[in-house]
């Protein structure tokens, strides 16, 4: 899509700080972390969000929450705990019209957030 951001750091039209990239997603670390670890999986087709996924992206959804388990394995935080986050619409917060799963991890959390 013209003009995501997403989608540019996907095509490296962007700097950006990729720790993980294969033919379907691409995660890199966020520019304003809420935790010691805070990475986004993104998949490099643009998908503008939950409500968007067709019944055969099921592989790719399952792909990026592999993807999520092995940088928390990296990260030495799937022991201690992680929160995987997608936050869809405007009033989820969703600020970018791009599918992302954000991986936290690092410190205690709460629940509810905020």
């Amino acid at each position: 899509m013209e003009g995501c951001i997403f989608c540019k750091v996907a095509n490296h039209e962007i700097p950006s700080r990729i720790v993980y990239e294969d033919d379907e997603v691409v995660a890199f670390q966020d520019l304003d972390p809420v935790a010691p670890v805070h990475i986004l999986i993104i998949p490099k087709r643009h998908i503008s969000g939950i409500t968007s996924l067709a019944d055969e992206d099921k592989g790719l959804v399952g792909g990026i929450l592999l993807t999520a388990k092995k940088l928390a394995q990296e990260r030495s935080i799937a022991e201690s705990g992680l929160r995987i986050v997608v936050n869809h619409g405007e009033d989820a917060g969703q600020s970018v019209p791009h599918l992302h799963f954000h991986l936290l991890g690092g410190r205690p959390m709460r629940w509810p957030p905020g």
